[in-house]
């Protein structure tokens, strides 16, 4: 079986001593806005990556994903990058729940506001910044296959190549390869509603807007460039596969009494309510990321935004075991930490769903009753701050009210001068603040993967749907963004705290 070689540009890595060949330390398996996002991760921490992707190039057909929320775009801003995605996208209140926006303008983010931004462009933007880390991309090949032994594994690619590689990722979408030749279950409930999402021309005029009947939600709506934007709730389940003119006409017929004279579709979809998710998030070298480790309906857009989520979790560390600077065990927090947030996000949009479905007057009086309850302030702020991805707490035990929450981009002084704190994040390394000029602070020994900084804020500390917080002396945050250790003049608990994240001390 052959050898397939980089036909990219390679990043030069040296082998650690006495290890086996590999053409890679870590393969990615897909090209979209998961595998992508990690490929970088992996690149910033100058890890050897290489993505498979069976596109030959990031083209999309149709519409997915329609937009980044807050915490995405706080993502893309702790690495430098946010701007290029700013500038091609169209800033709006993107959050909202079973179709009740949320007005989100006064989170205390800079970016309180989701970006329309389909992923088409996404991923276009996304694929240029992995080309300037200079991470080679295999195209038009799939991985079909892999073997794991005690060194490494071996991946197969269509055609037969093979890749080696101390771990594979499977960004590969819900029907995920890897997951199923690793044997993860994939745990969860089969559809009961099938929806078409379609980009067409219209003879008539529409009835344009959304409605709610005995079949489901539907809508109709004009797009930029003219066309109509169609979704709509199919009568039965039993047409499966690739949608065709015929289904959509069905569909519309069925609930709008005429298809409107529908003719040049640009693209038409079909997606359902499954909800799903992978038991186990790794299996020994194999990892998941992404709508391959959990799959839902797209309502609240946020399959797109929790997968890169997926994959500023799980970069740094995998970068770290693949270093040999923390142990294998390391890679578990990476589930323990994820599939909490992907169960999350299943119940609700199986919630959302569920008031959404149907017109019946009990559900039309539910809809209405969390509309107003989602009117309030507390239940606003707190579902605003969920559905955009700033809420995310990751049990790191008790403490702080910033313990295992996502750092706040804080204006600081830094020798003088004004500075964002995402900035000290650009280069995807921890970073241990010092706001108290506490002194006595040796991070010589782990001074190779995290950089202190001596900082002073003023201002309240505010975080999303908790309000003010007492401003800490010190504060250790991950490469993610997540704070892991808050700490007073004593340091109490900080070289266990490196030691759990960045490894044991250098010598």
């Amino acid at each position: 079986m052959p050898v397939l070689l980089p036909t990219s540009r390679t990043r030069g890595h040296a082998k650690r001593a006495g290890a086996r060949h590999e053409d890679h330390a870590v393969v990615i398996a897909g090209g979209g806005p998961t595998g992508l996002m990690l490929a970088a991760e992996l690149a910033l921490a100058d890890v050897d990556v290489a993505v498979v992707e069976r596109r030959a190039d990031q083209e999309l057909v149709g519409t997915r994903a329609g937009g980044l929320h807050v915490r995405s775009i706080e993502i893309l801003d702790q690495r430098g990058v946010a701007d290029r995605f700013l500038r091609e996208g169209q800033i709006t209140q993107l959050a909202g729940f079973a179709w009740t926006r949320l007005d989100i303008s006064d989170l205390p983010t800079r970016h309180a506001y989701g970006l329309a931004l389909r992923q088409s462009q996404f991923e276009r933007i996304l694929a240029d910044w992995v080309s300037e880390l200079a991470v080679p991309i295999y195209r038009n090949r799939e991985v079909t296959d892999f073997a794991q032994d005690e060194t490494g594994i071996d991946v197969t690619l269509s055609g037969g190549e093979t890749l080696r590689a101390n771990y594979l990722v499977g960004c590969d979408g819900g029907r995920s390869l890897v997951r199923k030749a690793a044997g993860i279950d994939f745990a969860g409930t089969g559809p009961t509603l099938s929806n078409l999402m379609a980009e067409v021309e219209m003879r008539d005029e529409p009835a344009w807007g959304l409605r709610h009947d005995a079949l489901g939600f539907h809508g109709l709506s004009k797009t930029e460039s003219g066309r109509v934007l169609v979704v709509v709730t199919e009568a039965t389940l039993d047409r499966t596969g690739a949608p065709g003119p015929r289904d959509l006409s069905d569909a519309l017929v069925a609930v709008y009494g005429t298809d409107f004279g529908l003719h040049n579709p640009s693209w038409i979809s079909r997606f359902t309510d499954a909800a799903r998710q992978a038991v186990s998030y790794r299996k020994r070298r194999v990892l998941l990321a992404g709508d391959a480790a959990h799959i839902h309906h797209s309502v609240g857009g946020q399959g797109l935004n929790i997968g890169v989520q997926d994959a500023v979790n799980l970069g740094w560390k995998l970068a770290q075991v693949v270093k040999g600077l923390s142990p294998e065990t390391l890679l578990d927090t990476y589930h323990a930490e994820r599939h909490p947030v992907g169960a999350r996000t299943l119940r609700n949009t199986m919630a959302q769903i569920a008031l959404l479905r149907r017109g019946e007057d009990g559900l039309k009086a539910a809809r209405e009753v969390v509309s107003e309850l989602l009117a309030m302030d507390a239940p606003r702020k707190r579902f605003g701050a969920m559905m955009s991805g700033l809420d995310v707490h990751y049990d790191l035990g008790q403490g702080h009210a910033l313990l295992g929450r996502r750092m706040p981009d804080l204006d600081l002084t830094v020798d003088g001068r004004p500075l964002r704190l995402f900035t000290l994040l650009h280069g995807a390394r921890g970073l241990l603040l010092d706001f108290g000029k506490t002194g006595g602070l040796d991070i010589a020994p782990w001074a190779d993967r995290i950089d202190l900084v001596e900082a002073e804020c003023e201002g309240p500390w505010q975080l999303p749907a908790i309000g003010q917080v007492a401003a800490p002396k010190t504060v250790l945050v991950r490469p993610d963004g997540h704070v892991a250790w808050v700490g007073d003049e004593s340091l109490h608990g900080l070289a266990e705290t490196l030691t759990r994240w960045f490894g044991p001390a250098s010598d």
